[in-house]
């Protein structure tokens, strides 16, 4: 059966280039889903290096530029996280979407702003080089972890943890909703998955797809959702079923999604993936 149709889909921290990324899996819920809007909410990829980029990864830029095709009906925005800064004229050439540093739009009568979430976290934009070079040791480790790279994501979650990203990043981003008058606030970032809503604020984060746990959002008339990927209902296409970890629509969803695509066209003059 064919998806509701979604106002907007919401994922972020793919991370392409590094061995975590779950970019197949990201591409199946593009295509098992129709939405109107889709935001790619900061650090799609893990670095500049394109040498890292395996085929999925090719294929899901593939898929976001034929997405971006106004004939698609569906307007794709991506915002700029900490591991994209630089990219964004890149990006604009190569997929042909436009890259803000914040999104803001309105649906059901209510403000909406998407940022990515690292302005919110003091110790990445105090200790930018250690930053960098923690994201690079990481990256080396990924290639040497265990199949499945659990150690490699038990670190991710660890340091979430340990910097108490969770809390810092959704305060920071309820305090910046309040001065821009916004009602909802989406984040990415700590990799983690949340939702709550203080002084008249919601706010949600994305999570990653890093992680075994992937997650993305949808916006509908009913409220906004966390859906937990799963991979035996999103395989098949059911839109009418969800796993059972998605969140109820919190009074602040929707749906998303195009349906899927026949041929792989290659991107930035790639050839020979399919």
């Amino acid at each position: 059966m064919r998806s509701a149709i979604y106002d907007t889909l919401i994922l972020s921290d793919l991370h392409l280039g590094s061995e975590v990324s779950r970019a197949e899996d990201a591409l199946r819920v593009l295509r098992s889903n129709v939405f109107r809007r889709l935001i790619l909410l900061g650090d799609i990829f893990s670095d500049l290096n394109f040498g890292r980029l395996t085929k999925p990864h090719w294929k899901f830029l593939s898929y976001i530029r034929k997405l971006s095709n106004p004939k698609r009906g569906v307007q794709v925005i991506w915002v700029e996280g900490n591991h994209d800064q630089g990219l964004s004229a890149v990006m604009s050439h190569l997929v042909g979407v436009k890259v803000y540093r914040e999104y803001r739009w309105d649906f059901a009568g209510l403000c909406h702003l998407a940022i990515h979430g690292h302005q919110f976290d003091r110790f990445v934009i105090n200790n930018f080089l250690v930053c960098r070079a923690g994201s690079f040791l990481h990256l080396l480790l990924q290639k040497i972890d265990f199949p499945g790279k659990s150690f490699s994501r038990f670190l991710d979650r660890l340091n979430t943890r340990w910097l108490r990203l969770s809390t810092k990043v959704a305060d920071g981003a309820i305090a910046h909703a309040r001065f821009k008058h916004a009602d909802r606030i989406f984040c990415g970032h700590t990799h983690n998955a949340l939702c709550c809503a203080r002084d008249g604020v919601a706010y949600y984060n994305t999570g990653s797809w890093t992680d075994s746990r992937a997650t993305y959002l949808t916006i509908d008339s009913e409220g906004v959702r966390i859906h937990e990927y799963s991979e035996r209902l999103d395989d098949s296409h059911s839109s009418e079923k969800r796993s059972v970890a998605d969140s109820a629509p919190d009074r602040i969803t929707e749906p998303a999604g195009l349906p899927a695509d026949a041929e792989y066209a290659g991107v930035g003059g790639r050839r020979g993936f399919d």
